[in-house]
């Protein structure tokens, strides 16, 4: 077993795992995604993340499953509502420009930690992507450069769609109302697809991974109980919920244990169904109202 400190060394590596999990589908036969750039942007440094680091093999399905659920929803949204720009915060090593169908008129906007950007877009730079796509460097925990990014692309926008994979568990809880608050004072901003979880998910990804995380400087944080609930004050209200649970095995991608949940809720369905709200993790879109 690597030591903590070879396997991730900051919160930017994660994308480097991220990018092993799209690899690993992508060379299935039945794959729910081909992600042809996959193992070159994980490369060696995600493959030693997958096979050293404790219980990454359980994270397979359920990352498997949040990426196909993200592309259909990102599909279904560009094409349904007018969306005339993409911004992916915290975009990390996704190659969904590239693989995904999208409009050519399309603006994609990708802003992530520099170092990752500047790696990516030497990987990428033969690539032909399907729409227009910009990539930005920068720390999306400084307030104040994130605002001046979201202003800039909410004067070139009539309707955007934000998209947060991965990012908003990394957070704390007043954070994310501030995020919440930054996207919804954007009036060009209209809808934001985001992963959720509730509180025990997070307890136990904790468990999981946390000790490497914490050494990488980017423990799991959030998790709210009230759920899609939270955004309401700072102006986002959920119109689509998909919990991994029931996508993973509509997408035939069954989470871990899913044989004991099956089990339970046979011998004991109310308790079963109580329990699993309690669990649920999944991707939601909210769209703008008004705050309160």
């Amino acid at each position: 077993m690597c030591p903590a400190e070879l396997l991730l060394r900051s919160v930017g590596d994660t994308a480097f795992w991220m990018a092993y999990y799209r690899a690993l589908e992508t060379e299935r036969a039945d794959a729910l995604f081909r992600d042809a750039c996959a193992r070159r942007l994980a490369g060696e440094r995600g493959e030693r993340i997958y096979r050293h680091m404790r219980w990454a093999k359980s994270g397979e399905s359920p990352m498997v499953v949040r990426t196909a659920v993200f592309d259909e929803m990102i599909a279904d949204v560009v094409k349904r509502s007018g969306i005339d720009l993409v911004l992916n915060l915290a975009a990390g090593l996704d190659a969904r420009p590239y693989r995904l169908p999208l409009p050519p008129t399309l603006l994609w906007v990708e802003a992530d930690l520099p170092e990752i950007i500047d790696y990516k877009g030497k990987e990428l730079e033969k690539e032909k992507a399907a729409c227009q796509v910009e990539r930005v460097g920068i720390d999306l925990r400084d307030r104040g450069e994130r605002r001046l990014l979201l202003t800039g692309l909410n004067h070139r926008s009539a309707r955007a769609l934000i998209v947060t994979e991965g990012l908003l568990v990394y957070l704390a809880p007043e954070e994310v109302a501030a995020l919440a608050g930054d996207l919804h004072s954007m009036a060009g901003f209209g809808f934001w697809l985001t992963d959720l979880g509730s509180p025990k998910v997070l307890q136990r990804s904790n468990r999981l991974w946390g000790k490497h995380l914490r050494t990488a400087g980017a423990p799991f944080r959030f998790g709210p109980a009230e759920g899609t609930d939270f955004f309401r004050p700072y102006g986002w209200r959920e119109a689509e919920s998909r919990w991994l649970l029931p996508e993973a095995r509509r997408l035939k991608r069954p989470l871990p244990m899913d044989w004991l949940i099956r089990f339970w809720a046979i011998v004991m369905p109310r308790c079963t169904a109580r329990v699993m709200k309690q669990w649920r993790s999944g991707v939601v879109l909210l769209e703008r109202g008004d705050a309160a």
